[in-house]
């Protein structure tokens, strides 16, 4: 992509949303912004990064320090070691039948130990102690403990991301994962943002899934972690 040529928010979602709703969040050194490694692993490098970028980012990475660089296409500098490559999918709503949940209930910081016990049982990407802090977290209790959760994420301007969409084994089957991703879609476009997500290429199950909700795939992305350069390696900043 040239210069000149401009691109569209969702490019670069991370970047959009710590320059923008999610400021409050911005760990920041030069043009490299980080949210807290206890709220999102998610990080942001510019979109065109330069020798100062990456030698910024190592130095939030530290020596031989590992970092996700979710959505990056380019090549790494010398020195830096690609150790993830997940090829990903970025999905958006094109006719989402959104629409509040009876069962659902708001989950806050209280809740977050049931929260992170059930994304050990469930593995749907990551999520950290502060992520409820993000935005509206909804959840599914039966006979009192949690089984179901969605929530938002990522937050570029006018867009808000599904994310952390999970269900314990002893319930799946029953819909609650497209009741939860209804709901939080619905409260998403209650203060007219649209809502968005991304998965992994390779959960055939999660695209048919979103696909037959309405939503439509925007882009193909890719989730990358990278190993910083030792520190003899590291240029000066």
């Amino acid at each position: 992509m040239s210069r000149n040529e401009s691109r569209h928010v969702l490019d670069n979602p991370a970047l959009a949303s710590l320059t923008g709703p999610h400021a409050r969040f911005a760990e920041r050194r030069g043009r490299v912004l980080r949210y807290p490694v206890d709220v999102s692993p998610w990080l942001a490098l510019p979109d065109d990064p330069d020798a100062d970028d990456w030698a910024d980012l190592a130095a939030l990475a530290g020596p031989d320090g590992e970092v996700p660089l979710p959505g990056f296409r380019g090549e790494v500098p010398a020195g830096w070691e690609i150790t993830q490559h997940i090829e990903g999918v970025q999905f958006v709503d094109d006719g989402l039948a959104a629409a509040p949940d009876a069962e659902a209930v708001r989950l806050g910081p209280a809740d977050v130990p049931e929260m992170l016990a059930l994304v050990a049982r469930t593995q749907p990407g990551p999520f950290e102690r502060r992520t409820v802090e993000l935005g509206t977290y909804l959840g599914i209790r039966r006979d009192g403990a949690l089984v179901a959760m969605a929530g938002e994420r990522l937050h570029p301007p006018g867009w808000t991301e599904i994310s952390a969409v999970c269900t314990d084994p002893s319930v799946r089957g029953q819909g609650l994962a497209t009741r939860l991703i209804l709901a939080v879609a619905h409260g998403i476009r209650e203060r007219g943002e649209t809502p968005f997500l991304h998965t992994s290429a390779a959960n055939t199950g999660a695209v048919r899934l979103y696909e037959s909700l309405g939503f439509r795939l925007r882009r193909r992305t890719a989730f990358l972690a990278a190993r910083a350069p030792e520190r003899d390696a590291v240029p000066v900043a």
